[in-house]
């Protein structure tokens, strides 16, 4: 096992995209983007898609918007990819 030390920081942003984006959802998110730039970390922005009845691509979409507009980028997730691609991004 490595050292707790050495270790790459992983931090994950994970909203229920079933409506807009709220203050709540926002603060979670530059704060996990904020601490994984600091450690020179990466950021996974996963999609929870476990509400299939009420998630819809547009929400998907405004909070990939939103995310953006506010300047936090992600390093695996929608749009970009990564090793959980498949996790991240279950609906395309």
């Amino acid at each position: 096992m490595a050292n707790s030390s050495t270790r790459e920081v992983r931090t994950r942003f994970a909203p229920s995209p079933t409506g807009d984006l709220h203050v709540g959802n926002i603060r979670t998110a530059l704060f996990a983007w904020a601490y994984a730039r600091h450690c020179s970390g990466k950021l996974i922005f996963r999609v929870e898609d476990t509400d299939r009845e009420r998630v819809t691509d547009e929400y998907i979409a405004r909070a990939i918007e939103t995310l953006k507009w506010l300047g936090i980028d992600w390093d695996e997730g929608p749009e970009v990819g990564g090793e959980l691609v498949h996790i991240c991004n279950p609906r395309g």
